[in-house]
C-alpha cells in the first residue's frame, strides 16, 4: 500500500497521479476465516482494525450488505464528545476522543478531526443544576469540561441569540477538545489499514443466515456463499435486532430513524459545535461553508433512510430562536440513518447467547463520537473471549439485572 505524504503527492504530480494504487482491495470471500465482522460501518471496521493492531489477527473478513460506510458512518453529523455524566460512559467516549486525536497519523490517512469545541447550552434552570453536575464528575473521570457563562458563550458564538424570549442561554458546558471528524474519511481510513493487514473487506454481500455447531457459531450464509468463521462480531447498528434473531436471540432494543440536514454554503460563521437540548437541536458549520443541523429521533418505530418535512419543520422552528440567521438560508439535502435505542440509552458490546457470537450495538444517536473506543473495545472482547474494562458494564444482560447505565436522563440527551 502506498503510504501517502507530501512526497508522495509532489511524485505523483510528477507522472499525472498514475501511480496511485486502490485504497482497499476487494477480494472474493475465502471458505474460512478466524473472525467474521458484520457490518463494514465505523465500529464494525475498527473492530477488525484493532484485532490486528492490538492483538494481531488478521485471518478477518469484514462484510456488508451495501457499501462500505454507506449505513448510519455516512449518515450522521460528525460530534465529538466525552463529557457524559457516568463512568462507564465517560471512559469509553473519553477513550475514542483520546484515539480521534491521533488517528489521522496512527491510519495514514487524514479523518480531518477538527477540535473545535462542542458547547452545551443550558436554556434552563433544570439544565443548569444537570451540567454543573456532570462538570463535577467529568472532574473526577479524568474528562476535561468546564461550565461557561452567558458571556463567554455570545464570545465564543457571536451570531448566537442569548436573549431568546421563551429559551434564554443561560450558560453551557464547555468541552474545548471536543469537536467534529469527516465521517466517510474515517470509514475510509479503517478500511484501508485493514486491507493493508490482509484482511478481506468484502461489500455487496448480505448475510441471509447463521450457522451453529454444539452451541457455538460455525459459520454464516451470505448472498456469496456459506463462510466459515471461529468467532463471529455482530456491528449493524440499526439491523441488529434483525442479525440476533438469526442467531437466536433478541436484543432489548428498538429501531429508529435518526433525520439531518445541511443548509446551502455561507462565509465562516460558526467555529464550534453548538447543542440545544431543550428544543432538542444541534448544529455546526462543515468545511465547505454548509450548517450542519440535526435534532431528534423519529417517535415511531421504522427502518427508513429518508427525511420528512415534519422533521425539517420540528428542528429548525427548534433552533430558529437562538439562530436567527438560519432563517434566510436554503435547504441543501437531508438524510436519514436507523439507530437502535435501548432502554438507558447506552450501548450494548457483549457476548451473546451463541458461543463465540459477540455483538455492538445501541449506540443510539451518538454512535460515531464512539468509534474509536468501541472498536477497541470490542476487539478487546473478540480476541479475549471476555469483555475487558470497557466493556464489562454493557453487557445485554444488565437490563433484566437492574443494573442501567441511564443516559437518557444524565447527559441531557443522548447525543
Amino acid at each position: 500500500m502506498t503510504r501517502y505524504s507530501v512526497f508522495a503527492i509532489a511524485r505523483e504530480a510528477m507522472r499525472q497521479h498514475s501511480g496511485w494504487t486502490r485504497a482497499w482491495a476487494s477480494p472474493e470471500p475465502k471458505p474460512h476465516y478466524d473472525v467474521i465482522i458484520v457490518g463494514a460501518g465505523g465500529h464494525g471496521l475498527a473492530t477488525a482494525y484493532y484485532l490486528g493492531k492490538n492483538f494481531g489477527i488478521t485471518n478477518v473478513a469484514i462484510i456488508e450488505k451495501g457499501w462500505l460506510g454507506g449505513g448510519n458512518t455516512g449518515r450522521n453529523t460528525t460530534i465529538i464528545r466525552s463529557n457524559y455524566l457516568q463512568d462507564p460512559s465517560a471512559a469509553i467516549y473519553e477513550k475514542a476522543r483520546s484515539l480521534y486525536e491521533g488517528l489521522s497519523q496512527d491510519l495514514n490517512y487524514n479523518v480531518m478531526f477538527s477540535p473545535r469545541g462542542v458547547m452545551m447550552l443550558a436554556q434552563t434552570e433544570h439544565e443548569i443544576r444537570g451540567y454543573k453536575r456532570t462538570e463535577m464528575a467529568n472532574k473526577l473521570q479524568g474528562v476535561e469540561t468546564r461550565w461557561i457563562g452567558p458571556a463567554e458563550v455570545k464570545r465564543l458564538v457571536p451570531i448566537m441569540n442569548i436573549d431568546g424570549p421563551r429559551y434564554p442561554v443561560l450558560g453551557a458546558l464547555w468541552q474545548s477538545r471536543g469537536g467534529t471528524a469527516r465521517h466517510d474519511a474515517v470509514a475510509w481510513g479503517y478500511a484501508r489499514a485493514c486491507s493493508d493487514m490482509g484482511m478481506h473487506v468484502i461489500q455487496n454481500c448480505e448475510v441471509t443466515g447463521i450457522e451453529s455447531v454444539g452451541g457455538k457459531v460455525s459459520a454464516v450464509q451470505t448472498t456469496k456463499g456459506t463462510i466459515g468463521c471461529g468467532k463471529l462480531g455482530l456491528v449493524v447498528a440499526g439491523h441488529s435486532g434483525h442479525l440476533a434473531n438469526m442467531a437466536g436471540f433478541r436484543l432489548p432494543i428498538e429501531s429508529v430513524a435518526l433525520q439531518a440536514m445541511v443548509s446551502e454554503p455561507i462565509k465562516p460563521c460558526m467555529d464550534v459545535v453548538v447543542m440545544a437540548n431543550t428544543v432538542h437541536g444541534y448544529m455546526s458549520q462543515s468545511d465547505k461553508g454548509e450548517m450542519v443541523i440535526g435534532g431528534g429521533a423519529d417517535h415511531f418505530n421504522n427502518y427508513t433512510q429518508r427525511g420528512s418535512w415534519q422533521h425539517i419543520e420540528e428542528t429548525v422552528r427548534a433552533l430558529i430562536e437562538t439562530f436567527p440567521m438560519l432563517s434566510r438560508l436554503k435547504m441543501l439535502r437531508q438524510w436519514g440513518g436507523i439507530v437502535d435505542m435501548t432502554g438507558d440509552r447506552s450501548p450494548i458490546i457483549s457476548k451473546t447467547p451463541l458461543g463465540n457470537t459477540f455483538i455492538n450495538c445501541g449506540w443510539g444517536t451518538g454512535g460515531f463520537k464512539a468509534i474509536p473506543g468501541s472498536g477497541w473495545a470490542m476487539a478487546e472482547m473478540i480476541a479475549k473471549g471476555e469483555p475487558g474494562p470497557l466493556a464489562a458494564e454493557f453487557s445485554m444482560y444488565r437490563f433484566r439485572e437492574g443494573k442501567f447505565i441511564d443516559e437518557s436522563v444524565a447527559a441531557g440527551v443522548a447525543h
